[in-house]
């Protein structure tokens, strides 16, 4: 490792309290994905944090849905042969139900502080301090900040995909798992709306006229649920259901909202397949039933390429005093399969360390932000090492 890289550790040592006093200030600006404003001032407020890294663009989203995606970048951008780090800026809870930061001891409790706000805290200061180091000169660098990451990045992904084409590397700064393993490993995610259309009629006087909604999309789930293949890796939920309108009135329209997870790329076409069987073997007379595909993502699958990453990275990890080594397989997607299936070898969970993502317990390890960060200024110290001076 080159003495850049020992003087990055040195300077990251000393800045326990500037990064979490940061964390605090991005954390209390809450950003739940549908909350377009709030997502929108925590991008300006991030991107305010890093103005001395080079130029900040926000990339707009082609609906009025989401927050824009920041793009931040040096001289070289990473699609030149460079590292793209990852990271988004939504949280999954609303303002009214988790809000604010607290500190208690060395953990930090508040929405996004583990997923993956301090995430966004470990690239800024180790960018900072590569700067300070002058490794960025000669180094193809971006970071991308997308706004609709919790919702499968419908409209973040093509802007992501732009800036990793090119890029020898992608590092996705997700939550930090136990023992600062790293994730390689992902399940594909697919989601689906289900509507059914029947007859309505009143359930009193003209029931026998009435062709039920309801009643056709509960068959359907029953059968769709038997999918779920634990062994295969297959997965089916039914996470929300709606319809009706009064208990004394035949329903002629119902919609549900289904999960997909599986674990390889050729199970997805397969399980499609067998979902649209459902709809067809609807067996209620008069109704039918309509599937309409939703945002998803590939599986990220460990490749060679990605492994000889881990091997790099892990070294810088155990140098910054952390753990290293391989994830079991991850249930939940990420913006690391956008990148992987493009053929950029990519690490994902390189964030703070902590737990309760996606729960009002969420909290993060304030004393890994540090030695988090040097992992990655340690790697970016090495990789520029290996750039041809332009």
């Amino acid at each position: 490792m080159s003495e850049r890289a020992d003087a990055c550790a040195g300077w990251l040592r000393e800045q326990s309290q500037p990064m979490s006093s940061a964390l605090r200030e991005l954390v209390e600006q809450t950003s739940f994905t549908d909350d377009r404003e709030g997502v929108s001032i925590a991008q300006r407020l991030f991107a305010q944090m890093a103005t001395e890294l080079g130029a900040a663009e926000h990339v707009g989203s082609p609906s009025s849905r989401y927050a824009h995606t920041l793009v931040l970048h040096g001289n070289i951008p990473a699609s030149e042969g460079g590292v793209v780090l990852v990271g988004h800026m939504d949280t999954v809870f609303p303002r009214d139900v988790f809000a604010g930061y607290r500190e208690e001891g060395e953990r930090a409790r508040g929405p996004g502080v583990l997923d993956m706000k301090g995430g966004l805290i470990v690239c800024l200061w180790a960018l900072r301090a590569a700067l300070r180091e002058q490794i960025l000169a000669r180094l193809p660098w971006t970071l991308v900040v997308v706004a609709d990451e919790e919702v499968g990045s419908p409209e973040s992904t093509e802007v992501l995909q732009a800036c990793a084409s090119g890029a020898r590397a992608a590092l996705v700064f997700e939550s930090g798992r136990a023992h600062d393993r790293v994730v390689t490993a992902r399940k594909g995610t697919g989601s689906l709306t289900v509507e059914a259309f029947g007859v309505a009629a009143h359930a009193g006087n003209a029931h026998a006229q009435g062709k039920n909604a309801l009643w056709a999309l509960a068959r359907f789930i029953d059968r769709a649920q038997s999918l779920t293949d634990y062994d295969s890796g297959i997965t089916i939920n039914t996470g929300k259901l709606s319809g009706g309108t009064s208990k004394n009135t035949v329903p002629d329209y119902a919609r549900a909202e289904l999960d997909l997870r599986y674990v390889h790329p050729e199970q997805l076409p397969r399980l499609r397949a067998a979902l649209a069987q459902c709809a067809q073997d609807n067996s209620v007379e008069g109704t039918r039933v309509v599937l309409t595909d939703g945002p998803g993502r590939a599986p990220l699958v460990p490749t060679e390429g990605s492994r000889a990453l881990l091997a790099r990275y892990a070294q810088c990890q155990r140098l910054a005093g952390l753990g290293d080594g391989e994830n079991p397989l991850v249930g939940g997607g990420s913006d690391a399969s956008t990148t992987s299936a493009m053929g950029v070898p990519s690490l994902d969970a390189l964030g703070v360390r902590g737990e309760g993502f996606h729960t009002l317990n969420e909290y993060a390890e304030l004393r890994t932000l540090g030695p988090k960060a040097e992992a990655l200024a340690r790697f970016l110290a090495e990789f520029s090492d290996e750039m041809v001076t332009p």
